[in-house]
């Protein structure tokens, strides 16, 4: 197959290689801890001992720390799409915290649009995902993400639906309904998911639902099956990793049977010890199901890893068939939270 790629799952800060840093530290004048390439990779991707998701966490204080201004989140967004540009990806959702972005003054709303600056500053066809937090004392800035996601939203074919209105025409050129548009398309729930379970969040999503806003939740990456049954309950239309129903017959009919798509990043799951024996590794076991998957990096520059890397060690691994791959891009065009020119534009490209 010719390959082109999408990434739907794919953090901002867990996006920012070693040459990307630098060129973030030039910008801003800022030192970074180490002068030579190997000692800043060590401290930009993960040890080689990591032994959970709450020690994978640990390695986006350096990446965060380059992106508290606005020409340092403008530039990084848009250096990580040239990035995945070269690596093949035709579309991808960039998804960040904006609340973790205000430590030197900035507001959430100044660092959202950054963020959409950034996106403007690149011709490769991205959306963002805002992400709220998992914590405990952080109710009313995950609260001000969804208030801003609401206003930033550009409505997609599933937010449309379920508000019960038509899609818009593309705000930058009115009245011309055949261009795509790009923007804040969802929202999302982050972090140590073991420390704070998906059910502590529940307000938060029945807020999103209210406001048509369309959302993914991490579950089922840290915690088991009821994280992920919780997340589709609340009305999530994709799960972030998912892979811990593996075997649980009840949740994984449930994902089916509702048509939620799980975003699988084998590379992260293996390295968080999300899935302790890759053998193991639930992608076949999803698609012979009948579940919807994709197929994603996570956080590449954190991982060491990129699309072309995901979709090798698969097909080696898992021997993923052509057919299977199809299914996954298929797959990862239905799911993704883009508008309806988007889909049709992406499914020319790949001859879906």
């Amino acid at each position: 197959m010719n390959h082109a790629y999408i990434d739907l799952h794919l953090h901002l800060d867990g996006a920012i290689t070693v040459p990307i840093a630098r060129e973030l530290a030039a910008l801003q004048h800022i030192t970074l801890p180490a002068d030579d390439d190997r000692t800043l990779l060590s401290q930009l991707s993960v040890p080689s001992d990591c032994r959970s998701l709450n020690d994978f966490l640990k390695c986006f204080s350096l990446p965060l720390s380059l992106m508290q201004t606005r020409e340092g989140i403008r530039e990084a967004v848009r250096l990580v799409q040239e990035n995945i540009k070269r690596q093949g990806v035709i579309y991808a959702e960039i998804r960040f915290a904006p609340q973790l972005h205000c430590e030197q003054g900035l507001t959430q709303r100044e660092v959202i649009e950054a963020a959409l600056d950034g996106l403007k500053a690149c011709d490769l066809p991205c959306n963002l995902i805002l992400c709220c937090m998992r914590g405990a004392d952080n109710h009313r800035a995950n609260l001000e993400t969804i208030t801003l996601a609401k206003e930033y939203l550009i409505l997609t074919a599933e937010s449309s639906a379920s508000a019960g209105v038509a899609e818009p025409t593309n705000s930058a050129a009115p009245g011309d309904s055949a261009l795509p548009r790009f923007g804040v398309a969802a929202i999302d729930l982050a972090g140590a998911e073991s420390l704070f379970p998906t059910a502590d969040f529940a307000d938060l999503f029945e807020l999103a639902s209210s406001l048509h806003i369309p959302f993914t939740i991490h579950a089922g990456e840290a915690d088991g099956p009821d994280s992920v049954r919780r997340a589709v309950e609340l009305g999530a239309s994709r799960i972030g990793h998912g892979v811990r129903i593996a075997g649980d017959s009840e949740t994984m009919a449930l994902v089916r049977d509702r048509g939620v798509t799980l975003e699988l990043c084998p590379t992260s799951n293996r390295q968080t010890l999300a899935v302790e024996d890759m053998k193991l590794y639930p992608l076949k076991q999803f698609l012979e199901y009948g579940i919807k998957v994709t197929l994603n990096t996570d956080d590449m520059a954190i991982c060491r890893t990129s699309m072309p890397e995901e979709l090798d060690y698969v097909k080696t691994e898992f021997e993923i068939s052509d057919a299977q791959e199809h299914a996954i891009l298929l797959n990862a065009v239905d799911a993704a939270f883009a508008d309806r020119k988007t889909k049709e534009m992406l499914k020319a490209q790949l001859a879906l």
